[in-house]
């Protein structure tokens, strides 16, 4: 952000935000590869500013409008979200939209594994992890104004016909296995089962932040993907990221000993996640992880995509985060045989 949209920022939050006051500064965080964000710092306190990227974008993509309704709405919830402060659907501010929020303290875990952690620690953070995952399913979305916030429907081919759409929109070379992947789950739809909640749609430990002495979550972040939908995808889409390689890249647990480090198993967290939620079992959850791995590579796809375009927020992690668009692909597969 330049010095320009800077002033531009900080003439709009004096207007709209009560209490702001300046001079601003801003520093760009290196994640939020889809849409770029900011902590701006002023003399009335810390604020997180978080804006479309420039350029083409595909219909439907980035919509920090949806990011700012949905955590607005849950504000009253038992589901922890920053404060929204205001919304700017004005593209000649900054040549985006944008949206301000208060800045939460806390720490933010990159890596599942959480390395520095204890085996206690570790256990105490996956079961706050999976507190909050049920909480979200839990939310009343009738009293919270969220009933129209996504479509009726079987979730999945709704969420099948998308993905693919934006997939063929952002592909650069042929994939089979992605192909297959996609003739798969055409082939496999489960049929409308009645289940309707709220959807993170990318939820993660690293889009959560912690508190800094404890395990409590103090706010789950990046809502681009939300909607109202099936739960089952946000529980599979753990499990989905936890096949991955460990380390910064995969940023999962395959091939770690989950006991010995105090991790949970798929199965417990399955299992817990149920008896948060009343559920005797999930049936045919392979699909479900297969799904996942799909969206996930659909998504890392048009990350390469704007990458190559020149619109991401990190053109050379853009690269990195596309070359895993085969693997997905694979890893869907066999979630799907499985």
């Amino acid at each position: 952000m330049d010095k320009a949209q800077l002033d531009a920022v900080a003439d709009w939050m004096a207007e709209h935000v009560p209490g702001f006051g300046g001079p601003l500064t801003a520093r760009k965080f290196d994640v939020g590869q889809s849409n770029p964000t900011y902590r701006l710092d002023s003399s009335s306190g810390a604020y997180v500013l978080r804006r479309k990227p420039p350029g083409v974008l595909l219909k439907s993509a980035h919509a920090v409008d949806r990011e700012f309704r949905v955590q607005r709405a849950l504000r009253d919830t038992a589901v922890p979200v920053p404060e929204m402060l205001a919304l700017c659907e004005d593209d000649t501010v900054i040549g985006s939209a944008f949206y301000v929020m208060d800045h939460v303290p806390g720490r933010n875990i990159g890596d599942p594994s959480m390395p520095e952690a204890t085996p206690e620690e570790r256990a105490a953070i996956m079961a706050e992890m999976n507190r909050v995952l049920a909480a979200i399913h839990d939310v009343d979305i009738e009293a919270a104004g969220l009933s129209d916030y996504g479509p009726p429907g079987n979730y999945y081919e709704r969420q099948l016909g998308r993905w693919t759409k934006q997939y063929r929109a952002s592909e650069t070379s042929a994939v089979p296995d992605m192909d297959r992947l996609i003739d798969w789950l055409g082939r496999h739809l489960p049929p409308e089962d009645g289940r309707r909640t709220l959807v993170h749609g990318d939820y993660r430990i690293d889009n959560m932040l912690f508190a800094e002495d404890g395990p409590a979550c103090r706010a789950v972040l990046d809502w681009e993907l939300s909607t109202i939908g099936h739960p089952y995808a946000d529980l599979a889409g753990v499990i989905m990221q936890w096949q991955l390689p460990p380390g910064p890249e995969g940023r999962g647990l395959a091939g770690l000993d989950r006991v010995a480090l105090g991790l949970p198993s798929d199965e417990a967290f399955v299992a817990d996640y149920c008896a948060r939620r009343g559920l005797d079992r999930i049936d045919g959850f392979g699909f479900y992880v297969a799904f996942a791995f799909f969206r996930m590579a659909a998504i890392l796809q048009g990350v390469k995509r704007r990458g190559l375009d020149g619109n991401a927020s990190n053109p050379e992690k853009a690269a990195r985060l596309g070359a895993f668009v085969p693997r997905f692909a694979a890893l869907g597969l066999e979630a799907a045989q499985a």
